[in-house]
């Protein structure tokens, strides 16, 4: 049984860098944006998703996060928020 089916099975996600960095630095390290370029990215990464078929699974997931997204940027953060937020835009590539 190869490593993705012994994870998929006990329904544990590790990526291999995170593994290797001791699971708390994201895999890809960004230039620090401001609220501006964030929320802008956030939008324009909105509209890309309405152009798709709304009853995509992964339109659907990708709005939800977007979502998740513009929420923690509208709020004064506690520093867990401040690191999910981080995390949330790593995992988006934008």
């Amino acid at each position: 049984m190869g490593s993705f089916e012994q994870f998929k099975g006990s329904g544990a996600v590790m990526d291999q860098s995170m593994e290797e960095s001791g699971g708390t630095q994201p895999r890809v390290q960004w230039k620090p944006m401001g609220y501006e370029e964030k929320s802008a990215a956030v939008h324009e990464e909105m509209k890309r998703m309405n152009r798709l078929p709304a009853t995509s699974t992964y339109v659907t997931h990708r709005l939800r996060v977007l979502n998740k997204i513009l929420q923690l940027l509208s709020i004064q953060r506690t520093a867990s928020q401040e690191e999910e937020l981080e995390l949330l835009f790593a995992g988006l590539s934008l």
